[in-house]
């Protein structure tokens, strides 16, 4: 029997895996991405989820993390993104990192190898046309300017922005290693790691002096007019803002060298430049929180400030672009439909959730619920013990629409836990997390079986 296709504008992370899920249920799909029809301001190539910042999909670890946790529930919901993810795992200590080239290339390759999913290039310039009865719309923080127009007419308010700015990539051979050594924090291996996953530059009190002061003076890129007011996400800060709001906030935060022994003197450095893997020929490293809005060439000066860093040569300089999210508290049902036009769901960056993995999450929900809504099934929401149920709850009324800004996923948004401990106190710590992520992915199983 021939279904309707569901139409999905944007092959991000959440457009490709939302495509997944829906083609995985049976269910035609059309993915629609503008480029290359019509770049981004970010993106590079034309293809399927792509990452534009950095290349780490963060913590891997289950039972501690909240992103690893949501790691483990996307793998049991059969996600591309984590099964790609997995494939081109390359070193990065305790976090899932990426070769981000291949990585983009697999999830592409599966995608145009679905025999339900089919690909049309172009801008969707404004609202989708009536007879789409199905769409889910994950054009991501980059969203062209027409259809952004058009959402925002549509959900009657304007739409909110933050700053988002990319961090530098090196020439590993460019590294001095006489200077530098790798060792992975606090020796973790990870899920593609040996321990020694990161290359570390180390800094003195007086070379650490003098490097802020270089960010503080160094020439920035200016806004425009209707740039000026729009605030940065606090996640992905550029490097010299961070450092404006102190001496010492760089080394408490990017540059702290917590769990780092300098093997050249046998003691932990005063502050830390960590570089990490990029791709699976280790050919290129990232360089880790530091994403910046410094001018080209006052990045190449300040950044070969760096012990190590000295002959550095960069494959690609930082750089700021401006992001765009709808108040989706406000806007959105808790099936990520739109209130004011239930044919359109939204997935990804676009809702206001922060983060690779929590926008393929958001992804996977849009498609499985679209999927569900094709077939005639009812779809019960996923728990909120789980941490799909947590960013889901988050977003669709959780937050408070009035301060609604971007959010990573966090314990701190799952219903707490009554548990005691040996002394008959309530648990708290690692112990909580671990209780935490148990029940999650309990509960995430029994309504799998349900389904």
């Amino acid at each position: 029997m021939s279904r309707k296709p569901i139409h999905i504008i944007g092959a991000g992370l959440a457009g490709s895996e939302a495509a997944w899920q829906v083609a995985q249920a049976g269910v035609p799909v059309v993915l629609h991405e503008m480029r290359p029809v019509r770049m981004t301001d970010a993106h590079k190539t034309d293809g399927c989820a792509e990452l534009v910042c950095s290349n780490s999909f963060r913590s891997d670890d289950a039972q501690n993390n909240a992103v690893g946790l949501l790691h483990e529930e996307m793998r049991r919901c059969g996600s591309i993104i984590m099964a790609c993810g997995d494939k081109h795992a390359v070193p990065a200590g305790g976090a899932l990192a990426v070769d981000r080239d291949a990585f983009s290339n697999e999830v592409t390759a599966q995608l145009k190898a679905h025999p339900l999913v089919s690909f049309e290039r172009g801008e969707i310039a404004g609202l989708p046309p009536e007879d789409w009865d199905s769409v889910i719309i994950a054009t991501g923080p980059l969203t062209s300017p027409a259809l952004a127009d058009a959402i925002r007419t549509l959900g009657g308010e304007e739409q909110l922005a933050f700053f988002d700015a990319i961090a530098p990539i090196v020439h590993t051979e460019s590294i001095d290693m006489g200077t530098a050594w790798f060792q992975s924090r606090y020796d973790k291996e990870g899920p593609a790691g040996t321990g020694k996953d990161y290359i570390n530059c180390p800094l003195e009190k007086d070379e650490y002096y003098a490097f802020v002061e270089a960010l503080l003076a160094a020439e920035k890129t200016e806004f425009k007019d209707w740039e000026k007011n729009t605030p940065y996400f606090e996640g992905c800060m550029p490097v010299e803002v961070m450092a404006e709001r102190g001496i010492d906030t760089l080394r408490f935060g990017p540059m702290k060298p917590v769990g780092l022994t300098n093997p050249k003197t046998g003691r932990r450095p005063y502050a830390v430049v960590q570089l990490r893997q990029d791709n699976a020929l280790g050919s290129l490293y990232n360089m880790v929180g530091f994403q910046t809005k410094m001018k080209y060439a006052e990045q190449t000066r300040v950044f070969r400030m760096i012990p190590g860093l000295q002959d550095a040569q960069f494959a690609r300089l930082g750089g700021l672009h401006r992001n765009t999210f709808i108040n989706s508290p406000r806007l959105l049902n808790g099936t990520l439909q739109m209130k004011a036009q239930p044919r359109l769901r939204f997935a990804g960056q676009i809702t206001g959730c922060e983060g690779y993995v929590e926008s393929a999450a958001v992804g996977l929900m849009a498609g499985r619920f679209a999927a569900a809504e094709r077939l005639g099934k009812t779809m019960t929401m996923p728990p909120a013990t789980t941490a799909f149920g947590a960013i889901l709850s988050h977003i669709t009324g959780g937050a408070n629409a009035e301060t609604f800004q971007p959010m990573n996923v966090n314990f701190g948004l799952f219903p707490d836990i009554d548990l005691k401990n040996a002394k008959g106190k309530p648990i708290r710590g690692a112990e909580r997390k671990q209780a935490l992520s148990a029940r999650a992915l309990a509960d995430l199983d029994s309504w799998l079986k349900a389904a």
